[in-house]
């Protein structure tokens, strides 16, 4: 593993350099195939016309964590 301390697998310098070149040769394919931006355009426009209310979510409404999460911002750690 990288020496970072990073043992993240979908972290590329935690993998052996010959997955990482077989990857890289595929030019992104090999990231996602589904998500939004594979969607009919007309359920795109569904979906963002909520507003972020289809969203599944992270945190249940006013919960601890969501509160936690919050006071940390964008901070590391």
């Amino acid at each position: 593993m990288s020496s970072t301390g990073n043992t993240n697998p979908g972290n590329f310098a935690n993998r052996p350099k010959e997955e990482v070149s077989e990857i890289a040769k595929q030019g992104g394919q090999a990231s996602h195939t589904g998500g939004f931006a594979s969607m009919d355009p007309d359920k795109q426009k569904e979906i963002a016309s909520m507003g972020g209310k289809a969203s599944s979510g992270s945190f249940e409404k006013g919960s601890e964590a969501a509160k936690e999460a919050g006071r940390k911002g964008g901070s590391s750690s």
